[in-house]
């Protein structure tokens, strides 16, 4: 149950920023980051009013059916009204228990996607290629904008990796479930004998970082220039535009030569580089509240496997929350990605509730 006296505090917080909103004695900054918390409660208020007002609303009803002089008719209405009382306490309670939870500060931000080929050879690049695509699908789906920072094609079309920066409304929310080993299941076009294949690909997703998330000093940065290469070594450039760039203090190192401009190079290079410090911070943090990090659906953890694609059988297998869709086609298509990640949020969201 949630205590009373904290959700009465939500109201009063409401009421006093819905004064200072209107009061046009705050300044643009303290009104964009007041505005952001009123609209934040607006999304609960009505539910936080019926909780406390509960009590009251459900003694009264039952005073109704305990009176002796109350005629049958509204002793009836009062008892479906109060069941239904009963019902919208229970649903308000939840809600505002999810309200009250943590939130992540990242979730609102913006996404940068890594896909690496692993085990596997040749059909681990395909599959790296075929995970990229529905990415791809799921963004335009979703009317979001996904931008390649950095791509290294194999052989048959497939990807040894690719770096891609995901823009949209609470990008990190959505995608943050994707890090991780996902394995595919499946027969190549090169096998004679019908056997099936076991190959992998990992995700990583990470919040993109702003400059004023993190904070690189140029004395922490070594960074050196080179010649691209293509593949098979051939020199792509006849110019030093390849940028490598390490982070002295955490020894993180970004390669980026995908632009011929130098310049370009590094500014794509540090973007990669920021996010990655910015995810290394915030590993650090959960790792110090909570040692139990297994606990938590999708600790981010890229040696952690997470999902089995089956093509022979057709099918989806989300390990962390033991879901299993038949419809593995319109999941690579981008159709039912929606369906994985409201239950892999569900569960994250039951998990701390049960907790609290």
């Amino acid at each position: 149950m949630v205590p009373l006296s904290k959700v009465q505090d939500l109201i009063d917080k409401h009421s006093k920023l819905e004064k200072e909103l209107s009061s046009q004695q705050i300044d643009k900054k303290q009104f964009a980051e007041k505005s952001k918390e009123y609209s934040d409660l607006n999304e609960i208020i009505k539910e936080a009013h019926s909780y406390v007002n509960y009590k009251k609303n459900k003694d009264e009803l039952e005073k109704l059916l305990n009176d002796n002089n109350s005629d049958k008719e509204i002793k009836d209405l009062a008892s479906i009204e109060l069941n239904d009382l009963e019902q919208n306490n229970e649903n308000n309670e939840k809600k505002i228990k999810l309200f009250l939870l943590p939130k992540d500060e990242a979730d609102t931000k913006n996404a940068i996607i890594e896909i690496r080929a692993g085990t596997g050879g040749l059909e681990a690049s395909l599959f790296a290629s075929d995970l990229f695509k529905m990415y791809e699908k799921v963004s335009h789906k979703k009317k979001w904008s996904l931008e390649i920072i950095s791509i290294s094609k194999s052989d048959a079309g497939g990807l040894k990796e690719v770096i891609a920066s995901v823009k949209g409304k609470n990008i990190y929310s959505s995608l943050k479930y994707e890090s991780g080993v996902h394995r595919v299941q499946r027969v190549p076009d090169t096998e004679t004998q019908g056997r099936v294949h076991t190959s992998a690909a990992t995700v990583a997703v990470m919040p993109e970082a702003e400059e004023v998330d993190v904070k690189i000093e140029d004395k922490d940065l070594r960074v050196d220039v080179f010649r691209s290469s293509g593949p098979g070594g051939q020199s792509v450039n006849t110019t030093d535009s390849a940028v490598r760039i390490t982070h002295i203090p955490t020894g993180i190192v970004v390669s980026q030569q995908d632009e011929k401009s130098q310049i370009r190079n590094k500014e794509k290079g540090l973007k990669i580089l920021r996010s990655r410090i910015y995810e290394l911070e915030r590993q650090k943090r959960d790792e110090e509240r909570s040692k139990d990090r297994k606990s938590k659906i999708g600790s981010g953890d890229r040696s952690e496997r997470i999902r089995t694609y089956n093509f022979p059988q057709g099918r989806v297998t989300d390990h962390r929350i033991n879901l299993t869709l038949h419809k593995l086609s319109d999941f690579l298509e981008g159709e039912i990605f929606d369906e994985m990640i409201e239950s892999l949020i569900i569960q994250a969201q039951q998990t701390e509730l049960s907790n609290i």
